[in-house]
């Protein structure tokens, strides 16, 4: 079953790109069980209120994600200035669109075959006060296996972190995908690099933390000066750019 999901994946990307303004590399895709104890523990890790997989399906199996890489060229457009490129924003705008828009497919197709399925939209649905959402994808991604979070709070993959995370959950029973056992991240494997903190534009990000008002505060002034897009583009990606783990699992000698 895991081809045929990732075959159904793949292949919608690729219709998607046909009338979409960019493209996307290689998707990434993890599988977790419903079960898996660490999803319980996001209650303590993020929030009292993050839900569980059951909390969407009540007889949710497993939890499919999958990292939606961008391509070399969206990177590049966003490493320089103190704002982000536009086709970082358009970028940022597709992706939600495509995931949002797949995850329906991926659920008709998965009722079809007998399954059940649900899924939380790709942004927008975190407390404004918090600035914390009640289901991450990226700790969903984490847990399934796509790859580890770098000191940027960002999921660094085998494509990287620059690109986006989408996540479902249905009562399909796939064997889970093995976790990675090291940090991808060169600081928090052995205290080197930490160049997405000289990277940030707005004193946010810290190797103690990152201070998310300040953070979100950046994005909505990219969203204004992206207002024209069609949707909102609060982004800024800076961090995630010209850094060892933008488009790859950095090296230690990087």
């Amino acid at each position: 079953m895991k081809a045929k999901v990732e075959g159904l994946i793949e292949d919608y990307i690729a219709d998607f790109s046909k009338t979409s303004a960019i493209s996307w590399g290689k998707p990434h895709t993890g599988y977790a069980r419903a079960d898996d104890p660490l999803f319980a523990r996001l209650k303590e890790i993020v929030r009292p209120s993050h839900e569980l997989p059951r909390d969407f399906l009540d007889e949710a199996r497993t939890v499919i994600t999958y990292f939606l890489p961008f391509l070399e060229e969206v990177v590049e457009s966003n490493k320089e200035g103190r704002y982000s490129s536009r086709l970082w924003g358009i970028a940022y705008i597709e992706t939600n669109r495509l995931i949002n828009e797949m995850n329906k497919y991926l659920k008709n197709e998965l009722i079809k075959m007998g399954y059940q399925a649900a899924y939380v939209p790709a942004t927008h649905n975190f407390d404004e006060e918090a600035l914390m959402s009640d289901w991450s994808h990226r700790s969903a991604a984490y847990i399934a296996g796509v790859g580890t979070f770098g000191l940027n709070h960002m999921l660094i993959t085998e494509s990287g972190c620059c690109g986006r995370i989408g996540s479902l959950i249905t009562d399909l029973e796939v064997e889970p995908t093995p976790r990675y056992g090291r940090e991808l991240c060169l600081y928090r494997a052995d205290g080197s690099c930490g160049q997405c903190v000289k990277r940030c534009v707005n004193d946010a990000l810290h190797f103690e933390g990152l201070d998310r008002h300040r953070c979100y505060k950046m994005l909505l002034e990219n969203g204004e000066r992206l207002s024209d897009l069609e949707s909102l583009a609060d982004v800024c990606g800076k961090c995630l750019v010209d850094v060892p783990c933008s488009t790859g699992i950095p090296r230690p000698e990087e």
